[in-house]
């Protein structure tokens, strides 16, 4: 009897044990996770900063309930083939409520969830203003998650937004303190330094996952790095939680700006192709070649 695990979880923990680094984009949608897995891309992380400003229409400051962002996440995975890593949040409550988000969201069919150690509510990990909830609290809530999944190849990635608020020294004492409780990945957010993701790197147990700011230039935190410069300090994994949603809101910007600067109140038509993709790469990209053929076949 073949007994292989092929789950979404293993198949992550292949990639983010593998010596090169794994890069996941962030996602948010049909339009954004289409294009991931087009590019060719194997993993992308669900981003809950796009999710919530692109379902609520509100900033990542912890308005978004887990309802929301499970039926989001559910939908990405019915029609992806993507390893899907989903943010939880802080697990919407005590480690009890983390038993059950880590369930339905292995349900929901994703490869990964990521618990943060924020108090409630949260905000994304670049805002000014962070608080963190005790280690113990946070060490929990990975017990419960840990303990939750029905495949022991689920992953489960736990962050820390303690690098901000209480310094370096106790964002690495947290991230062993979770890799002790059973994290399979670790996520340090917001260094500020190569120096601070190389100690990071160096201190902890577990593969560890960062992120970069394409798409976030507000505030100096995390520098822009090159996925190999990180891959020589040891990160496993790197995600663009942004780089998506902040080039979706520029280009359609852009268009916006040409069509009412040039359209509006004119007697003019302007065709800018360079501004906006057409009906037929919209549709090759939204799956209109297997709804042809599921019609050819059953259609009457």
């Amino acid at each position: 009897m073949n007994t292989t695990d092929n789950s979404p979880g293993a198949q992550l923990k292949a990639l983010i044990n593998a010596p090169e680094i794994t890069i996941a984009p962030g996602v948010y949608d049909g339009f954004t996770a289409r294009l991931i897995e087009k590019m060719g891309f194997k993993t992308a992380s669900i981003s809950g900063a796009g999710t919530s400003e692109s379902r609520l229409g509100w900033a990542d400051r912890g308005l978004m309930g887990l309802e929301e962002n499970l039926s989001n996440a559910r939908r990405i995975a019915d029609f992806s083939g993507l390893l899907l890593q989903a943010d939880a949040d802080t697990g919407y409550g005590n480690a009890m409520n983390v038993y059950f988000v880590v369930r339905a969201f292995e349900k929901a069919g994703m490869a990964a969830v990521m618990i943060e150690d924020q108090v409630w509510p949260k905000r994304c990990g670049h805002m000014a203003g962070k608080s963190v909830v005790p280690a113990e609290e946070m060490v929990a809530k990975i017990k419960a998650a840990v303990d939750a999944r029905h495949n022991q190849s689920f992953v489960i990635k736990a962050r820390t937004d303690a690098a901000g608020p209480l310094g370096l020294e106790e964002a690495i004492r947290r991230l062993n303190l979770y890799a002790e409780a059973g994290a399979d990945c670790l996520f340090a957010d917001a260094l500020t330094s190569k120096e601070d993701i190389q100690r990071v790197a160096a201190s902890v147990p577990k593969p560890l996952s960062v992120n970069m700011g394409l798409g976030i230039r507000s505030r100096k935190t995390t520098p822009l790095i090159s996925p190999l410069e990180l891959q020589g300090f040891g990160v496993a994994q790197v995600s663009y939680p942004r780089l998506l949603s902040a080039a979706a809101m520029k280009g359609m910007t852009n268009a916006l700006d040409v069509f009412v600067s040039e359209v509006i109140g004119k007697n003019n038509n302007v065709d800018r192709p360079d501004l906006a993709a057409s009906f037929d790469e919209i549709n090759d990209l939204m799956g209109m070649d297997v709804l042809d053929e599921l019609e050819a076949r059953f259609a009457t």
